[in-house]
């Protein structure tokens, strides 16, 4: 595109600030929280949307036809726009922007189960000077399942720990095991990773039959998207005392108060903020800033989704 004027639509918030100054040639729509009306956002050739301040934006720009071009996500997953971006339309993500802070999450999940916080914080509530024997981390094989940027800064850190680490992805690489290895190599994980992007592959692709693969005390760590996990086969599990668990995401979100996986002592549940800090804040509007320079500028812009992702 040339240097004329193009229009961006952004969330009214004060995180704002971060996004920068913007070119000359730009003009911002800002919308504000529900149930303020929305602005009139027939000219809106990029947009910034943040679901929790405006559910129903993207159904408005989705509807007749307009000069809408991108989407510019401040999540790294893409699955909450599938079926609802036109073909015209580019999807870019903030790939990059939480694999540190999800990653020492991951990292702090995985040493919290292997060396006894979450056993003994349950004895500190209770008052009970309970003695026991926690497994360490030196040693054990992780299997991560979703190699992207994440699970790359995940194996990243963990490595210190002495632990061998084998990485599978959608397809082979190097240092990368292919998604078909996966039930072979399910059985030698003492804890699996999961961090894969929810799509039609990927959809409870960890069932009945391949959590039965793992080993008897493995540890499954889902930080990626809950419904790629059968919740109602993994509870069994749990419950049985076979696996153990430490969820950023299940099946559903919010998770009920009454679901049998709250009350399980081998489980660890946190409320989809594995990645989430004042500073991801930050970066994500801080992206968007470089993201709308480059399009004002005719520049090719970063973190493109595969539209298979969208589909």
């Amino acid at each position: 595109m040339d240097q004329s004027r193009v229009t961006v639509c952004l969330p009214d918030m004060p995180e704002l600030v971060h996004v920068g100054e913007l070119p000359a040639n730009v003009d911002v729509v800002l919308v504000r929280a529900e149930p303020e009306p929305l602005p009139d956002l027939a000219g809106v050739d990029l947009v910034v949307p943040l679901m929790r301040i405006r559910p129903s934006l993207l159904e408005v720009l989705a509807g007749p036809p307009g000069r809408l071009r991108v989407i510019q996500t401040l999540s790294a997953g893409a699955d909450w726009l599938v079926g609802k971006v036109p073909p015209h339309v580019t999807v870019c993500n903030a790939r990059g922007i939480y694999d540190g802070p999800l990653s020492e999450w991951v990292v702090g999940a995985i040493l919290a189960m292997q060396r006894g916080h979450i056993r003994a914080r349950d004895a500190q509530v209770k008052a009970e000077w309970e003695f026991f024997e926690p497994d360490e981390l030196e040693g054990r094989r992780v299997v991560i399942l979703g190699m992207g940027s994440i699970g790359t800064a995940i194996a990243d850190r963990l490595r210190p720990f002495g632990v061998d680490i084998v990485g599978v992805g959608r397809t082979a690489r190097d240092g990368v095991r292919p998604l078909a290895d996966l039930d072979a190599l399910l059985p030698t994980a003492d804890i699996l990773v999961a961090m894969l992007p929810l799509t039609s592959e990927t959809r409870g692709l960890l069932d009945a039959r391949r959590l039965g693969l793992l080993r008897d005390g493995a540890l499954l760590v889902n930080a990626g998207r809950g419904r790629t996990v059968d919740t109602a086969a993994l509870t069994g599990e749990l419950q049985a005392g076979r696996l153990r668990a430490a969820l950023d995401v299940v099946d559903p979100e919010p998770l009920p108060a009454d679901h049998p996986l709250w009350a399980l002592p081998n489980v660890l549940i946190t409320p989809h903020m594995a990645g989430d800090s004042p500073s991801t804040t930050i970066r994500c509007f801080q992206l968007a800033g470089d993201q709308i320079r480059r399009f004002a500028a005719g520049q090719a812009l970063i973190n493109q989704v595969p539209r298979y992702l969208l589909e």
